[in-house]
Parts: C-alpha cells; sequence; structure tokens
C-alpha cells in the first residue's frame, strides 16, 4: 500500500543521460572554441562532443515518447512539459534579442576602432573615423534586402501555413493531410536553407575581420547565422514529427511532441521577420547594393 501510486505526477527512474548530456555539450562547445582558435585537437573533440549530443537526444527524447505511449503524461505532467517548452522558447528570445543588442548598438553607436595584433585600439586617423562613423562602413556593399531575402521571408510564411494546417488535420483526423503538410513544411524548410548557404557564399563580404570583415558583417552572420542553424535544427524536429505521425505516435487527443515543434517553428518565423526587417531592410538602407 505504501507504494502505490495516489498522485498525477510522474516519478522518473535514474537515467544517466542528464549527466552524460552535460558532459557532452561541454566537449562539444568546449572543441568549437579550441577549433575557432586552431588549437591542435579542438575540432576532433567538438565534432565528438556533438556526436555524444546527438545519442543523448535519440535516447532521452526517445524515453520521453516510450513514457507518453505508458500512459504516464496524465494531465498534469503534460501541462509541465508545456511549460518547459514555453520557458525553452522565451530563452531562445533572450538569445536573439542578444544579437539584435549588438546590431542596433554598432549601427546606432558606431565606434571607430581597429584591428592591431589582434586587439582593439581606437582609430585616430580622421579618414578612417569618418568612414566608420557610418553605417554600414564606407565603401560597404550588402545585398538585396528584396532578393533572396525576400524570397526566404515568403517561404517561411508560407511554412508557418503549412505547418499550422497539419496541426489542424491531425487534431480534426487527417491523417493524410497531417503528413502532407508535414512534408510541406519540411520541403519549404530545407529550400530556405539551401536560398541562405547560396547567400552566404555569393555574399559580398566576408566574416573574419583578416578577409575584410568588420563589425557589420560579424553582426549579420552571427544573427543571421544563429537563426539558420535553428531552421535546421527546426526542420530536424519536423521530420522526427512526420516520423512518428507515419508511425501513428499522434492522436488528436495527446500530441505534444508535434505541438513544440510547432510552437518552435512558429517562433523561427517570427524571428526573421525582424531579422528581415531590422538587419536586410534598415541595416542597409542608403548602402550599395551588391549585384
Amino acid at each position: 500500500m505504501a507504494a502505490t501510486k495516489n498522485h498525477d505526477y510522474h516519478i522518473l527512474p535514474p537515467d544517466p543521460w542528464p549527466i552524460i548530456g552535460s558532459f557532452s555539450a561541454f566537449f562539444m562547445f568546449g572543441g568549437l572554441v579550441m577549433w575557432m582558435h586552431e588549437v591542435r585537437y579542438g575540432g576532433i573533440i567538438g565534432a565528438a562532443g556533438l556526436a555524444m549530443v546527438l545519442v543523448t537526444m535519440i535516447n532521452w527524447w526517445g524515453n520521453t515518447i516510450n513514457e507518453a505511449h505508458a500512459g504516464d503524461h496524465t494531465p498534469v505532467v503534460s501541462l509541465h512539459l508545456r511549460y518547459g517548452m514555453i520557458l525553452f522558447i522565451a530563452s531562445e528570445v533572450m538569445f536573439f534579442v542578444a544579437w539584435f543588442w549588438a546590431y542596433f548598438d554598432a549601427s546606432l553607436f558606431p565606434r571607430p576602432i581597429e584591428l592591431v595584433n589582434g586587439l582593439t585600439q581606437r582609430v585616430t586617423d580622421p579618414a578612417l573615423i569618418h568612414a566608420a562613423e557610418t553605417w554600414p562602413p564606407k565603401g560597404m556593399k550588402v545585398l538585396d534586402p528584396f532578393g533572396f531575402p525576400l524570397l526566404n521571408t515568403l517561404i517561411l510564411l508560407c511554412s508557418g501555413t503549412t505547418v499550422t494546417w497539419a496541426h489542424h488535420a491531425l487534431i480534426h483526423g487527417d491523417r493524410k493531410g497531417l503528413k502532407t503538410g508535414l512534408l510541406c513544411t519540411i520541403a519549404l524548410g530545407l529550400l530556405f536553407s539551401s536560398i541562405q548557404a547560396y547567400e552566404y557564399l555569393h555574399a559580398p563580404f566576408a566574416f573574419k575581420a583578416v578577409n575584410g570583415g568588420n563589425v557589420y558583417t560579424s553582426t549579420f552572420f552571427m544573427a543571421t547565422g544563429f537563426h539558420g542553424f535553428h531552421v535546421l535544427v527546426g526542420t530536424i524536429f519536423l521530420i522526427v514529427c512526420y516520423l512518428r505521425a507515419a508511425r501513428g505516435d499522434f492522436t488528436p487527443k495527446q500530441h505534444f511532441g508535434f505541438e513544440a515543434a510547432a510552437w518552435y517553428w512558429h517562433f523561427v518565423d517570427v524571428v526573421w521577420l525582424f531579422l528581415f526587417v531590422a538587419i536586410y531592410v534598415w541595416g542597409g538602407w542608403g548602402a550599395q547594393i551588391a549585384a
């Protein structure tokens, strides 16, 4: 009688994946930093950490799926899962706020600095000061916001529509509509990533300062690049949802895994709208457009 469950919570059994995931993330980011600083074996350490992070994700989330099938996701547990996803997206919002903050700080209050022996110092040459006090920096060519960036905006807006279609199809028990909507969203996500990769390869400016880059190029690539990374993560998220939908995991009553993916995808859509307006349109206003 003492062991009888008389509550709606799910008591998790001992699991090694939290500690394994923590060390995996440590080695992944540590290796990435070492690789960026050209430390020997940094790339190998980062790749090994990434592999272990992926293994952790597969096993840990697999355990969560098994718990759902076992009936452990009671209404109370499901509510807390939703709270957890909301807090995760809120933390992602603050992550992008940091990049927007950096971009607006650099653009609204440009500081005349230069790189000397790997260190930044204030510029004293009057000509360089005048060039540095403009945004984008004087002489820079920028990407046409109404070319590929506008196309990618339309693609993401369409993907938001298709993932909503898939959600409504699931609620109404339409399996075919669910899978078709997911496939369309996945295809649009892959198309967005392909166009952005092409844009990066043909960008008129470099990422690194040593190759002609500056604070404009750094903030541009970091903000849009991290968004592109989130699009890739969201696309993988949706691919997993499609595989689960094909297996019959989701029901009109229980499908939080799909809801979480849809929330995440809509978050990616909204962030891109802000990036498009702030960085591509406003941030390059008045500068020369690259061919």
